[in-house]
């Protein structure tokens, strides 16, 4: 093939963030690094004729360009030469890749692009906080199995994948360590020790986690609190609280003028040897669907780390849940490739790490926008990346694009994002105000049977009409 260097050149003037998403993927799938990962975390796992580079980046395709279509990237790649085997091999490839393996790819990615997120675009902490390095924590189920496994074709119902607890950085909002159990039903806690170990391991000074009140017992604040690390968790109501008499309890109100109460006290009974002496933080939200918001910690001083602090770090553990939408809705994991366990948590760990990769570019995007990164909308953004790729694959040869591409240097990529991401910004990217999603209503609100099981949204809207005229009238 005839190597076209000034086209492919041009081209990287004329897409800017398909170079930007390239440079950055290059730092996570080039061919030495994920020789190396494979090497560290194979476990049992070889390469035969498709090796582990091949098959990350025929992964990637199936992503990035064909929404999650395996077939087309394996199609593809069959075309172009870079994939010999046959299809069959490539699904058993997915079918049968190790936890351990994906869980290390994803570690040993984000470690790579955690130094080349901008400062600028970092989350604002609470500033009685900021000093620390805030973690959310939180598990999911990989839903939308499609039946591809012989035993689960005759099976009704919901079926879960595997089960993953996840490691975020709230500073930066990149999704750092995980890890799995392929029972989708398992419980979160088991998983909860190695993710701490693989974040210890890497992020140092002191950690700040956050976490639901599943994580709220009498076990998981010792793991939490291990080499000085502090916690903020949601209160869970069967775990006891016993407050301290002799400590009273304090009343204020936050910058919305929401009242809320601490007192001090221990979790567990005195005669439970695991029993910890904590903080309760309590918002109180009257009349609000979804109750007060309770949280506990062992940030202890209230005047170090006043009430207000402790609640807006706590609802700083919705980066977590942000992050698995984006991951689900955005990055393709509603379309699963793979039917076994194994195919569907590194198919998750991958939608991870496409959205780090995103969450990076949308930090230089806002800051050359002058722009909180929060107020862009990763969607929106990886709409213009996606096509932007489409077209540069189209155009530029995989020899060219490494040509132009490959082996740039690692302390020199900031300042070419910066380059490709300046005067970049477009308005439309600007995250849309609102949630977008209908007003949570009451719990157990009475539901209605239509009459023959089904009707029509017309009707139901002229009725609330002529309830809502009714009322009005004298």
């Amino acid at each position: 093939m005839v190597v076209n260097l000034e086209v492919a050149r041009e081209v990287c003037t004329r897409l800017p963030l398909a170079e930007a998403t390239l440079r950055l993927l290059d730092a996570v799938t080039h061919d030495d690094f994920l020789r190396e990962v494979f090497d560290r975390y194979r476990g049992r796992s070889y390469e035969r004729e498709i090796s582990f580079p091949t098959f990350a980046r025929l992964i990637a395709d199936a992503l990035l360009e064909h929404h999650g279509s395996a077939r087309q990237s394996f199609l593809r790649a069959q075309e172009a030469g870079d994939l010999t085997a046959t299809h069959e091999a490539a699904y058993g490839k997915l079918r049968r890749v190790p936890l351990g393996l994906s869980k290390g790819f994803l570690f040993e990615a984000s470690q790579q692009l955690l130094p080349l997120f901008p400062d600028a675009a970092k989350a604002p902490l609470p500033a009685s906080l900021a000093g620390l390095h805030l973690l959310g924590v939180d598990g999911k189920k990989v839903k939308h199995l499609a039946r591809r496994v012989k035993v689960a074709r005759d099976v009704l119902g919901q079926l879960y994948g595997g089960k993953l607890v996840a490691a975020l950085s709230v500073n930066t909002r990149l999704a750092i360590a995980f890890d799995a159990d392929p029972d989708g039903e398992a419980s979160d806690t088991p998983l909860l020790p190695d993710v701490l170990r693989q974040v210890r391991a890497r992020v140092g000074g002191t950690r700040l986690w956050l976490a639901d009140r599943l994580f709220c017992d009498l076990e998981q604040p010792a793991l939490f609190t291990e080499q000085g690390d502090h916690f903020i968790l949601r209160y869970d109501a069967r775990v006891s609280f016993h407050a301290d008499a002799a400590r009273g309890r304090r009343e204020g109100k936050n910058a919305k003028g929401q009242a809320y109460v601490e007192e001090w006290g221990w979790l567990g009974t005195a005669k439970d040897p695991r029993r910890r002496y904590v903080r309760r933080v309590t918002l109180l939200r009257p009349g609000d669907p979804g109750g007060d918001v309770i949280v506990v910690t062992d940030l202890l001083d209230a005047e170090r780390y006043p009430a207000e602090d402790i609640l807006a770090a706590y609802l700083l553990r919705w980066e977590v849940e942000n992050c698995f939408q984006q991951v689900t809705e955005v990055f393709t994991l509603r379309r699963l490739i793979g039917g076994t366990p194994e195919a569907t948590v590194y198919q998750a760990m991958f939608c991870l790490l496409l959205y780090d990769v995103l969450t990076v570019v949308r930090g230089y995007v806002a800051e050359a926008a002058h722009e909180e990164a929060e107020e862009v909308s990763l969607e929106e953004l990886f709409k213009d990346a996606r096509r932007q790729l489409v077209a540069w694959n189209e155009v530029v040869s995989v020899e060219e694009t490494v040509a132009v591409l490959g082996g740039y240097p690692a302390g020199e990529l900031p300042g070419r994002l910066r380059e490709l991401t300046a005067g970049l910004w477009k308005e439309r990217w600007r995250k849309a105000k609102g949630s977008g999603k209908p007003p949570r209503l009451p719990r157990n609100r009475p539901k209605e049977y239509p009459k023959g099981g089904h009707t029509s949204v017309y009707r139901l809207l002229q009725r609330a009409r002529q309830a809502t005229n009714h009322s009005r009238s004298p």
